[in-house]
């Protein structure tokens, strides 16, 4: 990589090259940012940098200020056109008017009541194997954010899956796939021809 040129660059540069997708009439981001706040303490920052149609996932984790920091995410998404999603909790995303929702494995049963209050929002879900890619099919979601793909820095993530493994969900799925899990400037070219719709990234979009 040019010393000149950021990850965030040339990660919307890859992004920017995927073929345009779209669910409940609405484009979907080809680049995602996951929000962490033990990883990215300006998350404000990064999105005021993303480029326009990109996607932040608020994971505010419980954190005393979520509403507050939500609605700073809200008035720079609509700022700069992009989608917000909100990790997990519902009330917070209707407390900031966020875009959806990102549900991990263990709450993708909650979708369909979900869809049934919000029809308009985008629901992407957090799968690690090919079971998680059906439950996600079967509840409705939107989208599947599949992950570890490379060795990643999140201290939750598993072993990586590897380009094989992701072509292999990617295959079998009827939905969107978004990789997620060590996506960098170094790994992202990989990626190339594996039929995802788009990447995603907690700190190299910081940097």
């Amino acid at each position: 990589m040019d010393g000149n040129v950021s990850e965030l660059e040339v990660l919307s540069s890859a992004a920017a090259a995927f073929p345009p997708r779209t669910a409940r009439g609405r484009p979907l981001p080809a680049l995602l940012f996951f929000t962490d706040p033990a990883r990215v303490s300006n998350p404000e920052a990064v999105a005021e940098r993303l480029p326009r149609g990109a996607g932040i996932v608020f994971r505010a984790f419980g954190a005393a200020d979520a509403v507050d920091q939500g609605r700073r995410l809200r008035a720079v998404a609509d700022a700069r056109g992009l989608l917000l999603l909100v990790g997990a909790h519902a009330g917070l995303a209707e407390g900031i008017g966020a875009d959806g929702l990102h549900m991990p494995e263990r709450l993708v049963g909650e979708i369909p009541r979900l869809r049934a209050e919000h029809g308009r929002w985008l629901i992407t879900v957090a799968a690690h194997d090919a079971e998680a890619v059906r439950a996600a099919e079967r509840a409705g979601a939107d989208a599947v954010v599949v992950s570890p793909v490379f060795p990643s820095n999140s201290p939750s993530a598993g072993a990586p899956l590897g380009i094989e493994g992701l072509g292999g969900l990617v295959a079998a799925s009827s939905l969107p796939v978004y990789a997620l899990g060590g996506i960098r400037a170094r790994t992202v070219t990989a990626l190339s021809g594996s039929g995802i719709v788009g990447i995603a990234a907690v700190e190299a979009l910081a940097g």
